[in-house]
């Protein structure tokens, strides 16, 4: 399996420390997953439309807050 490196801000790092149990390389590959798959739908549903790749870029920008809004009130 390739490996990519990820760079992240010392306090970051110091509150992944603090989470032993976590396991960060899968949380990686599934955020870079769900991503990926906004990122193709909007292809998918942007291929025909004048929306350009700034509107594309927005929408999912307002995806990924609402999913982390869902995220964060089903972890309340």
């Amino acid at each position: 399996m390739p490996i990519i490196t990820v760079e992240v801000d010392r306090d970051l790092k110091q509150r992944m420390d603090e989470q032993p149990d976590a396991d960060w390389d899968e949380v990686v590959q599934q955020a870079i997953r769900e991503r990926l798959e906004k990122l193709e739908l909007l292809e998918e549903l942007t291929e025909e439309t004048e929306l350009t790749e700034a509107d594309a870029e927005e929408l999912a920008s307002k995806m990924d807050e609402i999913a982390r809004e869902r995220i964060e009130a089903e972890s309340r």
